[in-house]
């Protein structure tokens, strides 16, 4: 264990090291002006930040993965299909409605209604993901068809600065709890009734229950015409009194993450007594495993609000002051590097890794994503500047990404629609969302945080899916003209045969 821990250290070092050095060498220069107590309690949070990642990442290999894999291949040997619908959706509801990210989202927007809704949506999706599954039908197909549905419905939208805010919604849902349960959930039914194209199936319910939340919000904005709150500038600035509003966010960290946990475990343990059974070693790892992840959430979650989003808030609206050029190539800078402090990356990549034995590295992954998060933040950075729809980039973006999704294996397309919603995780609504509005108030005052600021995070889930289909297409492309060349050496040495004989 000791081993591992240490390895999960050194690699939540080298995740987090990049975006602590960006913005303290950034501190050093004209371009940014952060007070001694600023840099102080943010290089505090960044060391912070390892800790928390490197036990939540332990946690998660030893606890969440194994939970979902359980619960998944457990419910699906019982053959009894009405109960495996019903536990999925309930599972997709409670684990959505105490996401942390999904909480600090709401409290932002001002509107507890939207947990319920985007809850409900997670909750219908998991259980379309899960007969997608069983009837083996093609994501991309359905994709498609619902995005389609999702563009049509966000056009009618009474109140269009609504729509970044639906998009951002399924992003954020897609949370470090959420993303390692139900990825494992999805692999441990997919093994057991996912036929011979299992691993292609195992893929593909986080990009499907990413949609749910869309779909949900977009249908509240409609039912309550709207009324949705924008967030106050001040709701980012560091506190005058650090140590007391620490001790207060952790109160609530801790409250959320028990919540959160609290409801994922109960619910396992109440599926493992009625159906799993499970041997008492394996509980045990389980609940050693859910101990690392409980505090590794609470130091990390806790870490990112009190040092990551007054920080990003404070450099979004300085650099803005600058040059909109200067914070488009900082924002794509910052992108390449802050996907790696993401705890559900790591999960994914391993995940994939293992999946594919090996064809889909770990670095491979990784560049594809960083790149992809990268384009979406400098792109948005170009949109608070000129303050237009988010809808031209979301409408053919999602237009590219679904035709790569005819060219590619499968496989790359699920990886690529699950690595959207796992790449906005929860640096990307603590530090990247703060920074996007404390630009779009230096360019736009309070008055358009609701249009132009939000949007950022549906931007760091699409943009993945292109990058990633690009990866799988040049892997078909190579393959093809590596056979190619064989196939011509084959030819020629035929050939040569052919020619000495005569």
């Amino acid at each position: 264990m000791k081993k591992l821990l240490f390895s999960k250290i050194k690699e939540a070092l080298m995740s987090v090291l990049p975006v602590s050095l960006i913005v303290i060498i950034l501190n050093l220069t004209p371009l940014i002006n952060l007070s001694l107590t600023e840099i102080l309690i943010f290089s505090v949070c960044s060391i912070l930040l390892i800790f928390g990642i490197s036990l939540f990442t332990l946690g998660a290999d030893v606890a969440m993965t194994p939970m979902g894999g359980h619960v998944g291949s457990g419910l699906a040997k019982s053959r009894s299909f009405k109960v495996l619908l019903i536990i999925c959706f309930l599972l997709g509801f409670f684990i959505t409605i105490a996401e942390p990210d999904l909480t600090v989202l709401a409290k932002q927007l001002k509107s507890n209604e939207l947990i319920i809704f985007v809850g409900l949506g997670v909750g219908i999706f998991l259980l379309l993901s899960v007969l997608k599954i069983v009837f083996k039908r093609k994501l991309a197909s359905l994709l498609m068809y619902f995005y389609m549905i999702l563009f049509a419905l966000a056009l009618l939208l009474p109140n269009a600065n609504l729509i970044p805010v639906a998009f951002d919604s399924g992003g954020v849902t897609t949370g470090p709890i959420t993303v390692p349960f139900i990825m494992a959930l999805g692999v441990g039914i997919a093994s057991t009734i996912g036929g011979k194209h299992s691993n292609e199936n195992s893929f593909g319910l986080i990009a499907l229950c990413s949609v749910g939340p869309i779909l949900a919000v977009i249908v509240l904005s409609i039912i309550n015409r709207g009324n949705i709150k924008a967030p106050e500038p001040s709701d980012y600035l560091m506190a005058d009194n650090v140590f007391v509003s620490s001790l207060q966010t952790l109160g609530r960290v801790i409250g959320e993450v028990s919540l959160a946990l609290g409801l994922v475990v109960l619910f396992f343990f109440i599926i493992n007594f009625i159906f799993l059974k499970l041997p008492k070693r394996k509980l045990l790892q389980i609940i050693i495993g859910v101990a690392f992840t409980y505090v590794g959430l609470i130091v990390f979650l806790t870490a990112v609000s009190v040092g990551f989003m007054p920080v990003g808030f404070k450099m979004g609206q300085q650099l803005q002051e600058l040059h909109p050029v200067i914070i488009t190539i900082i924002g794509f800078v910052l992108g390449l590097v802050v996907v790696l402090a993401e705890p559900a990356v790591h999960v994914l990549k391993k995940q994939v890794e293992d999946i594919t034995d090996g064809t889909v590295s770990k670095r491979s992954m990784l560049i594809a994503l960083s790149v992809g998060v990268g384009l979406s933040i400098a792109l948005s950075m170009i949109r608070i500047n000129f303050g237009f729809s988010i809808l031209y980039y979301l409408i053919p973006g999602y237009l590219i990404s679904l035709g790569l999704s005819f060219f590619v294996p499968r496989m790359y397309t699920a990886i690529a629609f699950d690595s959207g919603g796992v790449a906005s995780g929860p640096l990307t609504s603590t530090f990247i969302l703060p920074f996007a509005i404390g630009a779009c108030t230096t360019r736009w005052g309070a008055d358009g945080i609701l249009a132009n600021g939000f949007g950022i995070v549906a931007m760091v889930a699409m943009t993945p899916l292109i990058t990633i289909q690009l990866l799988g297409f040049r892997a078909v492309v190579s393959k093809r003209m590596r056979e190619k060349i064989a196939m011509r050496r084959i030819l020629t040495e035929d050939d040569d045969q052919i020619i000495e004989f005569m």
